[in-house]
């Protein structure tokens, strides 16, 4: 399963980098750009090191691409989001699995009279690729399982590609996981024996990327989402940063941060981070 993860990530690098040059090749209204990274990590101790520690390997590779549509007063922008890493500790068999992201954010925005201000519909999702587990090695999660949709119609505010709030006050979300994650009880915030989860409510999405400092770029992503049927004053938080510092053209120290908290798939915050030096190419 690891293998054909690994393929199916490459394949999806390369076919994104061929989609890129034919998008630029065949229309003027379509702007790309797009970021490829591969981080590396590698620890070494031999028998004698008296601070102790294991030796062990990890890689994570990650993709951010931007295929955006800007025709009059209509615009259409679009994020895919990939990212894959492993781990190998000396004298464990098996890897574990460091961090596994599928994600695609869709908004389409017709301008209206207000400055800044357009008639908005947008489209999450979100996913993962490879089978979780938790920490007694149980399998809790696979590909498409858990799979959250968030969609509605709203108001978009965009000052320009690097700035811009997203307020859907009409907006559905669907979390879909397989039925047998939830035989014997809730899984994700889906009930004991359902397969899916849908909520109506309110939700606001903010993105804002910014230079820091020369070569150190920083981009903020921010959904918020108010379920009106159940405990609309719990509010599901899903906060991703993005740091990169170039060193030169191809290398760079990378720093990823999410925070996620959602009271129906459990009752505290969840915090992921990666950082590592590696490989990191912008097209």
């Amino acid at each position: 399963m690891k293998k054909a993860i690994l393929s199916l990530v490459l394949i999806v690098a390369t076919f994104t980098l061929q989609a890129q040059e034919t998008v630029k090749d065949t229309t003027k209204f379509w702007t790309t750009k797009g970021n490829t990274s591969l981080l590396l990590n590698q620890s070494a101790y031999n028998k004698q090191w008296l601070g102790g520690g294991i030796s062990n390997v990890a890689g994570n590779f990650g993709l951010n691409y931007d295929f955006n549509y800007k025709k009059g007063d209509v615009v259409w922008d679009n994020k895919f989001i990939l990212a894959y890493g492993l781990s190998k500790i000396k004298g464990n068999e098996s890897t574990a699995k460091t961090d596994d992201r599928l994600e695609l954010n869709s908004l389409w925005g017709k301008k209206s009279k207000a400055k800044n201000w357009y008639y908005s519909t947008y489209f999450n999702f979100k996913s993962q690729m490879d089978i979780g587990l938790d920490m007694n090695g149980v399998k809790i999660s696979h590909f498409f399982s858990p799979a959250y949709f968030q969609f509605g119609p709203g108001f978009l505010w965009k000052k320009d590609d690097n700035a811009s709030i997203n307020i859907a006050p009409a907006a559905g979300k669907l979390i879909m996981v397989h039925k047998h994650f939830t035989e014997l009880g809730p899984s994700f915030g889906v009930l004991q024996g359902d397969n899916t989860r849908f909520e109506f409510g309110a939700s606001v999405t903010a993105y804002y990327k910014f230079v820091a400092l020369t070569n150190v770029s920083i981009e903020n992503r921010l959904n918020l989402y108010s379920n009106y049927l159940e405990d609309p004053q719990n509010v599901d938080i899903d906060y991703q940063m993005n740091v990169v510092m170039k060193i030169n053209k191809y290398l760079s120290a990378n720093i990823a941060l999410q925070t996620i908290y959602d009271d129906n798939a459990i009752k505290g915050v969840q915090v992921r981070e990666v950082f590592g030096l590696g490989i990191n190419y912008g097209f």
